[in-house]
């Protein structure tokens, strides 16, 4: 008798333990699949708080097919016969590859690659892809740019809203038509000369016939506007 006692009382215990574990093993489980969730939520946020800034950040929407045609202005780092490094006035770094095909001018005047020295400013038009441009052509200029109407990108920081001047009354974000060439180009140093310190990744014709000036690696602007004959008339 006492030994079925002994066994039942035994077996009652194993039972309570395999519950208890079992209740544990759940717990265990949710708590698991919740840091999980977090996890993942936080990675979703931080992925979606840095697109849009590919390899050195800047805000807003950046989705696109591939390189396009745009450009940037900064002072020369280092050099050499392939490529050369350049710092923008907001600080950006920008890689930028030399071609067979790349033209060089200082000012107004054809010159070589030799032209392109470390601390010289420079203005580079070609095709971008993140913090790299192919270069078509290399300008050498006499004055340095100022970043002094851009907001340049901290880390954490949010990015500036704000607009100034005129921004086109049908314009959406992400809609016209990519253009390239002499047009880009034109659009991309009016772009620069306006506001330099971030990096021209594509150049949008859109339905009023203008152009939006893609602008990334700053806080702002993001877009720039600018006419049918290349004059900047807004940013946002």
């Amino acid at each position: 008798m006492f030994s079925r006692r002994l066994t039942r009382s035994i077996a009652a215990g194993v039972a309570a333990l395999a519950v208890a574990g079992g209740a544990y093993g759940i717990v265990s489980a949710t708590a698991n699949s919740g840091s999980g969730a977090m996890t993942t939520a936080a990675t979703t946020t931080t992925t979606t708080a840095t697109s849009g800034r590919p390899g050195f950040g800047g805000g807003g929407s950046n989705a696109r097919s591939g390189p396009a045609a745009g450009g940037t202005v900064g002072t020369v780092g280092t050099v050499s016969s392939s490529s050369f490094t350049l710092s923008t006035p907001a600080g950006q770094k920008v890689t930028v590859k030399k071609a067979s095909t790349t033209a060089y001018r200082k000012g107004t005047t054809s010159t070589s690659a030799s032209a392109v020295k470390k601390g010289e400013s420079v203005l580079v038009l070609g095709t971008v892809n993140g913090t790299t441009i192919t270069a078509g052509q290399v300008i050498v200029q006499s004055t340095t740019s100022s970043a002094s109407k851009v907001v340049p990108f901290q880390r954490g920081a949010p990015s500036t809203a704000k607009q100034v001047g005129q921004i086109p009354a049908n314009y959406t974000q992400g809609s016209g038509t990519i253009v390239s060439g002499t047009t880009a180009n034109k659009a991309t140093q009016a772009a620069l000369t306006a506001y330099p310190g971030g990096v021209i990744d594509r150049v949008v014709k859109v339905s009023n016939g203008e152009y939006e000036v893609h602008n990334i690696g700053v806080n702002w602007p993001h877009h720039i506007f600018v006419t049918k004959t290349f004059k900047v008339v807004g940013a946002n």
